[in-house]
């Protein structure tokens, strides 16, 4: 049975107030907007590597991968997330291939507390429909590319601190189900 999520927070151990926590998971997981309600319930600031990388290059990620390419583009993301990681602490919503590169996947492991959120490929289906923006995405059926991605990706997810769900339910449970892992967590 799921609690309310407006009722009481758990209680965060002391040992996570420095760390930063980083959300990682596919496209459409929900991490930039769990990502800021969660730093939101922790008194934390919030950051999107996406908006800072595209702040840092003068131009949207779709513009990115078209001029320069995915390779180009996952060594500036690499770069604008050690920064980020170095102004701890933070919650930090990355872009859905940003765990996969092994230097930031590493980075994230040893620096912060990382978080996989985790959704079926119909959950995802929907939620990525609702924009067009994402480059991945352009001219293919988007449950084929998420499915394509969830079989390369979900194996190097599974390395992250925690695994919580990110189902088709309101977000703030998703919030909630990781304040209530967040406080049974040992280092």
């Amino acid at each position: 049975m799921s609690r309310n999520p407006k009722s009481p927070l758990p209680a965060i151990p002391a040992s996570l107030r420095d760390r930063s926590i980083v959300l990682v998971g596919l496209m459409g997981s929900g991490k930039s907007t769990i990502g800021r309600r969660l730093a939101q319930r922790l008194g934390m600031r919030f950051a999107d590597a996406d908006d800072e990388i595209e702040r840092a290059a003068d131009m949207t990620i779709s513009d990115i991968f078209a001029r320069f390419g995915e390779a180009h583009f996952r060594d500036g993301e690499r770069r604008v997330i050690a920064r980020l990681l170095a102004e701890k602490p933070m919650v930090l919503a990355t872009g859905g291939g940003a765990f996969i590169n092994e230097e930031t996947r590493a980075l994230i492991l040893r620096d912060s507390l990382c978080i996989w959120l985790d959704a079926d490929i119909a959950t995802l289906v929907e939620r990525v429909g609702r924009r067009s923006h994402r480059p991945l995405l352009r001219n293919r059926d988007p449950g084929e590319v998420l499915r394509e991605l969830a079989a390369v990706r979900n194996p190097v997810y599974a390395e992250a601190h925690l695994r919580v769900s990110s189902a088709s339910t309101p977000h703030d449970h998703t919030v909630r189900a990781i304040l209530e892992a967040l406080s049974k967590w040992k280092a």
